[in-house]
Order: structure tokens, then C-alpha cells, then sequence
């Protein structure tokens, strides 16, 4: 995989940046240059990776409606727009993980509370910021990381599914819609990896035969940066 492009100056917020997939994002985005702002909910975790990184740190949490508007300044106010938004941030629901009928109310909520209503608000929030990139000419794009499991119906994955798949088809309408205010959507699965969420789903899994966080975010911000017209062109360059 060619990974030698150069992001510079690209603007980039990740939600649940500071483990797992999340984390190996921020680290390749600010390797290849470019400014991030990542978000997770525990600080000290927080504070740890922008100091390793350098990417700007936000204490909140996604499935919380009163964090995200000040989520959006901060991030706004910190990198002086927004080109792409990757909603990452997830959450399982029941854990261990439990038969639908053996799933409270509750822990329904709180999958989707992050998993589909969290990257909704904070999409809402980012739209005119991403909007005005699009208007720029420097594009806009926002991806939300899906599963396997929003289509396949693995027992005892109901709430995490459930919630992954209406999550790709509010990608898939807002695509659509958004269209004319030159915004990109992409919903990307990015395969079964060896994380902490993973870990916690199947404690039990090999992780010899999981996916490293590293490789599936590196295929990420190709497909990313292919989507996007004005930095296609980098990446077709390396690929030639």
C-alpha cells in the first residue's frame, strides 16, 4: 500500500481517538502532516495522546447532546475548519454481549446514543464548517465507520448492528442531500481488528487473526483521500 502522500494542511477530527482504530488514525493523519483534533471521554487519556501526537485534545462524550456543540467549537476554534469528520467513537451496548431478548431498553439506547445519534449531532453540528471547506475548493468529507455486523446478523450483536446499520443508511441519504453543498459521505468497514472494543466483544478472539488498527487506518485515509477531488490527484500520483 502506498502510504507517502502528503496531507498537510488537511483538517481532520476523530472521534474516540485515543485507542483502537481511533488512535492509529490520529497518529498516521499527523505523521503525513496533517492537523487533527480528536475526541474521547477520558482525560487523562486525552492528555496523553496530544502530547504524544500533537493533535489538539476534547474532553466529551458523543453520546451526550450537551457536549456536542461546544465538541464543534473547540473543534472550529482549533483548526480553523473542518475538511473531514471521521465519526470512529463506538459504542457496543450490552457487554458481555446478549441475545436481543436479553437486552435491556437501556443498553439499546446508549449503542445508538453514540453509534448513530452521537455522529448525527456531530455531523449537524460540523456541517456548515465542512460546507464552507466544500465552497473553499479544499473539499469536504465526512466518513463514519461502519461493521460487518450492520449487515450480517451475528447473534448477540443486536444493539452494536442495529445501530451500525442505520448508521450506513443515514450515510448513504445524506450522500444524497448533501450533494449540492459539495459534502461527501462514506460509511467504511474497516474489518475485524485486534482493539480494546473487539477485546471486549470476544475476549476470546486470536488476535493473531485480527486485523493491526494501523493497517485498516492506513486503508482508511486512502479511500478517504480518494474520495476527495482536490487530493485524489496525490494519491493517484503515488499509486503510478
Amino acid at each position: 500500500m502506498q502510504m507517502n502522500i502528503d496531507l498537510q494542511g488537511l483538517r481532520v477530527v476523530v472521534t474516540g481517538g485515543t485507542s483502537g482504530l481511533g488512535l492509529a488514525l490520529v497518529r498516521k493523519l499527523i505523521e503525513k502532516g496533517a492537523c487533527v483534533a480528536f475526541v474521547a471521554r477520558t482525560a487523562s487519556n486525552v492528555e496523553r495522546i496530544a502530547a504524544e501526537t500533537g493533535a489538539h485534545g476534547i474532553v466529551a462524550d458523543l453520546g451526550k447532546k450537551e457536549h456536542i456543540y461546544p465538541i464543534a467549537m473547540q473543534v472550529t476554534a482549533s483548526l480553523s475548519g473542518v475538511d473531514i469528520l471521521i465519526n470512529n467513537a463506538s459504542s457496543l451496548g450490552p457487554v458481555p454481549l446478549a441475545l436481543l431478548a436479553d437486552t435491556e431498553c437501556e443498553q439499546l439506547e446508549a449503542a445508538l446514543a453514540v453509534n448513530l445519534l452521537g455522529a448525527f449531532r456531530l455531523t449537524k453540528a460540523l456541517f456548515g464548517a465542512l460546507a464552507a471547506s466544500a465552497r473553499e475548493g479544499r473539499g469536504a468529507l465526512v466518513t463514519n465507520i461502519s461493521s460487518d455486523a450492520a449487515v450480517n446478523a451475528y447473534p448477540g450483536w443486536g444493539a452494536y448492528g442495529a445501530s451500525k446499520a442505520a448508521l450506513a443508511h443515514l450515510t448513504a441519504i445524506w450522500d444524497e442531500e448533501a450533494k449540492v453543498d459539495g459534502i461527501r459521505f462514506l460509511a467504511l468497514d474497516p474489518g475485524d481488528m485486534d482493539t480494546p472494543l473487539h477485546a471486549l466483544a470476544l475476549p476470546d478472539a486470536d488476535p493473531s487473526t485480527l486485523k493491526a488498527p494501523e493497517l485498516a487506518a492506513a486503508e482508511i485515509i486512502e479511500k478517504m483521500i480518494g474520495a476527495l477531488p482536490v487530493r485524489a490527484n496525490l494519491l493517484a500520483g503515488e499509486q503510478a
